[in-house]
């Protein structure tokens, strides 16, 4: 779980339709030395990251993956997706979301035990689609 994530987190950081990533794996993250010092072994498997193009994109983005599935659950050996924007924060007003980090770019994953490669594949063709 934990190297996949954090490949794909690194791969996400880098893709010019990705406005950030939050994930402390990450050199550049503001927690990484945290993370380093509390949890040496890996940062986890989920994490959240916004893209340009806000809420129409991240509806369009989850429907277009293929590999992961779009359920809320997190923690799974299969990987999953949810833009809470539109899903379990839907109820809440704009500014509570954001409150709650669940503005509209955001989308979470829970990184699974495929192939990373696999996984890659499919945010890249789902990115392609927004």
């Amino acid at each position: 779980h934990c190297d996949n994530a954090a490949s794909v987190a690194g791969w996400l950081s880098n893709h010019p339709k990705v406005a950030w990533v939050n994930y402390p794996g990450l050199p550049s993250d503001k927690n990484n030395a945290l993370q380093k010092k509390y949890s040496p072994q890996g940062a986890g498997a989920v994490f959240t990251f916004g893209l340009k193009g806000g809420y129409e994109a991240g509806v369009k983005f989850v429907e277009a993956l293929e590999l992961f599935s779009h359920l809320a659950n997190v923690g799974d050996t299969k990987s999953l997706v949810i833009h809470p924007a539109s899903t379990t924060h839907r109820q809440l007003s704009d500014e509570q979301k954001v409150k709650a980090g669940a503005g509209p770019d955001t989308v979470r994953l829970s990184i699974g035990i495929e192939d990373v490669n696999d996984i890659v594949a499919d945010l890249e063709q789902a990115l392609s689609k927004v």
